[in-house]
């Protein structure tokens, strides 16, 4: 009897999905989930299908084709300490006992990056293979082909690699899966990559905010995102955001989008980001204004009890309804730009302190088609990184720096027409600080160093020595 040729570990829907997608082109599947009655169910559920259903991880494992592929669908909860440990750990320990030299275990969930790098470690030194694989896309994705961002030793990526491009999401017949790097170079990017998500979900719901605050209804909205997804803002998320506002419920008549309740949830990878970030004194404060929102959002209660007692400037937006499209059209392109710029210099930075050998182009690539940040400028960063790989910020390519320039004036307006009219916008004016921080050749930390002198003789630098020399002023004592 022939044996499969891809085995997984998790049928949740993703998982479900993504065995449907690899079975699809015509390789034979075997399937375990630690709940027999969902394999048997879900296996039953597709008759004539190449899935072989197995209720135990010893009959799973041995009707695997060697080298063995065995891809984990499994939710990650071991958090930022490298010690931690959790299911995935669990599978992995009953799975070893089981293999042999070369076969090639797959992780395909959302996975902090270090514990990828501990895993392959030791797994390496018992012979087995591991690569930490990103997948974005959801559900959809996931059955008719999902982005996919995988990281390890090259032998793992050649094991996997036809598998992986017959699944992935094409785009002009390229697929859209790419080896990242080794170790946990494909957590790391995917990890990025849901940061950068963050930022452009929050971005899009400031402009909804202050289109509404300007009197649009859900169906003026939803026109306004479907014309921009017809320009250069085409996107997966301006796509869905034009069909949401479109969508009205059956019992009350009313668009769904006002009967939502304001409470975002988040399942920690933009939290990773922030935190990681940090860690590499990177700045990447427009993801960090969206993570930031959505801890916000979560203080329902809180922020109804304080819309009583703290008081601002009613909206009132009075400017023509076209230029006030055209105006936020421009803020949210600009500051869209800003977010990729930081969670690519963030990427950047990362995979330099790791030696990942990292190619941002190749990145933004593959993020064409499949996942949740599709967007068509994404061949224009391919492109910025073809011309000089050597970029240290996205914003000083030509192109991008033509967009920033022309949209400058527009999206400095929007961001005072939020601050005078009381409607938060911190992710356009975290972008905007961030755009004019950068571009600013003196900031003024020369107080900020004058200060940390003044308080605990930390020294300074100055402009009239050379640098790497350090100097302290004795300083006149303050009494009280």
């Amino acid at each position: 009897m022939s044996k499969s040729d891809f085995g997984l570990i998790g049928l949740a829907v993703m998982g479900q999905n993504l065995v449907l997608n690899v079975e699809s082109r015509g390789y034979t599947v075997s399937v375990y989930n630690r709940t027999a009655s969902v394999t048997g169910e879900f296996v039953a559920a597709h008759p004539g299908k190449r899935l072989v259903g197995c209720e135990s991880l010893e009959s799973f494992v041995a009707s695997l084709e060697r080298p063995r592929k065995i891809m984990l669908l499994v939710k990650s909860t071991a958090a930022l300490n490298e010690a931690d440990r959790d299911a995935v750990d669990a599978i992995i320990d009953s799975l070893v006992p089981l293999l042999e030299p070369g076969d090639l275990i797959i992780d395909g969930g959302n996975t902090f990056f270090i514990h990828t790098e501990r895993r392959s470690k030791a797994l390496g030194e018992k012979g087995l293979l591991y690569i930490g694989t990103g997948v974005s896309g959801g559900e959809e994705g996931a059955r008719k082909g999902p982005a996919i961002m995988p990281g390890g030793p090259v032998e793992s990526w050649e094991l996997v690699k036809p598998i992986f491009e017959a699944i992935a999401a094409k785009v002009n017949g390229e697929p859209c899966v790419t080896h990242i790097g080794k170790g946990g170079a494909g957590h790391y990017v995917k990890m990025v990559h849901n940061g950068i998500e963050y930022g452009d979900m929050q971005l899009i719901c400031e402009a909804y905010q202050i289109f509404k605050a300007a009197g649009f209804s859900s169906a003026e909205i939803a026109r306004v995102f479907n014309g921009w997804n017809a320009g250069e803002l085409e996107s997966y998320l301006i796509q869905i955001t034009g069909k949401i506002f479109e969508q009205i419920d059956p019992e009350t008549g009313q668009a769904v989008i006002e009967l939502i309740q304001d409470k975002a949830g988040q399942k920690g990878t933009g939290q990773w980001t922030v935190l990681n970030a940090a860690e590499h004194s990177v700045v990447i404060s427009t993801i960090n204004a969206a993570v930031e929102a959505r801890v916000l959002s979560s203080m329902k209660a809180e922020r109804v009890t304080a819309s009583a007692a703290l008081h601002g400037p009613t909206p009132s937006i009075s400017i023509d309804r076209e230029q006030l499209i055209g105006k936020v059209h421009d803020a949210l392109y600009a500051s869209k730009i800003v977010s990729y710029a930081q969670g690519l210099a963030l990427i950047r930075k990362v995979g330099a302190a790791h030696d990942w050998g990292l190619n941002l182009g190749a990145i933004a690539k593959i993020w064409r088609g499949g996942c949740i940040i599709r967007a068509r400028f994404l061949n224009r960063i391919t492109e910025a990184y073809e011309r000089n790989p050597g970029l240290t910020n996205l914003m000083l390519d030509p192109f991008f720096q033509d967009i920033l320039h022309r949209s400058q004036t527009a999206w400095r307006e929007v961001v005072a027409l939020g601050v005078v009219n009381g409607i938060p916008v911190p992710a356009f004016s975290a972008s905007l600080a961030y755009f004019d921080s950068y571009r600013s050749a003196r900031l003024p930390a020369n107080l900020l160093q004058a200060q940390r002198d003044f308080f605990g003789a930390h020294t300074y630098e100055r402009i009239d020595r050379p640098a790497g020399q350090f100097f302290h002023t004795e300083w006149p004592e303050v009494i009280g």
